[in-house]
């Protein structure tokens, strides 16, 4: 009996986020189908790959990092460089300076440089606050304001600071936001639900829905993603059709099978390719269960990863 196939369409649609401004402005969502399935159809908007740089500088321990950044001494420096990278669509810039459990920047401090920043680069630009909810309520808005015009996503807009950050970014200054919760589903609608409140619209929030390297708990972030995108196009829950984005390097690079050495463990082979590895499966992981932005740290993940969106899409 010959195979019949049945495309999977849905009534319902992602919403569409735009981040950046100009001919490098990029757009997120817009599709009604499965996640990488574009035998099914095409893709309006293909899922995308971010570099990620943080304020303290690229991680030069690492060889392949060190000699794509040779040579680029400050950070400008090193996001225009980030932008030469082919498969890049946006690049990522960490504050991890302005944790305020390590080196406590100012505030005024961290504007300044996200101002350098996006004087600099040629691509959409995403932001990713301290990590500390209550120093990023604060922080995040400044940035916004310093910003305004620039179309920038701000990472994250949390349960605990979600008020401060929305009204500010997007209603004052017209920026973009990400919604961030603790993988789970009905937090993360929870969380849209108490945005749309305040008067923020769903094409102008994305949703972090968590991360962790693959084989650290993956398994709860994979299944979270997949059911948030099958409630927003099978069941059309606007509160959850928002595009998602993963912010991968983080943890992929935390874990134990990238930061041991060779030494310890002869038979795992060279730090960085373990590194490497790690990067690309949790990514690829991320894309297949409804990702629609990876963000990454080195360039040989970049290279492979949108390759692989490229052959699928």
């Amino acid at each position: 009996m010959p195979f019949k196939q049945v495309p999977q369409k849905f009534s319902a649609t992602i919403k569409e986020v735009v981040i950046g401004t100009g001919d490098t402005a990029l757009t997120l969502g817009g599709e009604n189908l499965l996640p990488l399935y574009s035998f099914d159809g095409s893709f309006k908007n293909p899922p995308r790959v971010g570099l990620e740089i943080s304020d303290m500088g690229p991680d030069r321990q690492l060889p392949g990092i060190a000699d794509f950044y040779a040579g680029a001494e400050s950070i400008s420096d090193a996001v225009d460089r980030a932008c030469t990278l082919p498969g890049v669509s946006f690049i990522s810039l960490v504050l991890d300076s302005a944790d305020p459990s390590g080196s406590n920047a100012s505030i005024e401090d961290s504007v300044a440089l996200c101002k350098a920043v996006a004087e600099k680069v040629s691509l959409p630009l995403v932001i990713r606050g301290s990590g500390n909810a209550e120093k990023d309520k604060k922080l995040l808005p400044k940035i916004a304001e310093a910003l305004q015009g620039k179309n920038v996503l701000l990472m994250s807009a949390k349960e605990d600071n979600y008020k401060s950050i929305a009204v500010a970014a997007v209603q004052a200054y017209g920026q973009k936001i990400s919604a961030e919760s603790s993988v789970d589903i009905n937090l993360a609608k929870q969380l849209n639900v108490l945005i749309s409140q305040i008067g923020v619209a769903g094409e102008n929030v994305v949703m972090n829905l968590g991360s962790a390297a693959a084989g650290y708990g993956f398994e709860y972030v994979a299944s979270t993603i997949e059911r948030v995108k099958g409630a927003a196009l099978a069941q059309n829950d606007t509160m959850l059709q928002m595009p998602i984005i993963s912010p991968v390097a983080q943890e992929a690079w935390s874990v134990k099978e990238s930061v041991v050495s060779e030494e310890d463990f002869p038979g795992w082979g060279p730090v960085e390719q373990r590194g490497i590895n790690m990067e690309i499966a949790t990514a690829v992981a991320s894309l297949a269960a409804g990702s629609n932005a990876v963000i990454l740290r080195h360039p040989t993940s970049v290279a492979e990863v949108s390759r692989l969106i490229a052959d699928l899409i």
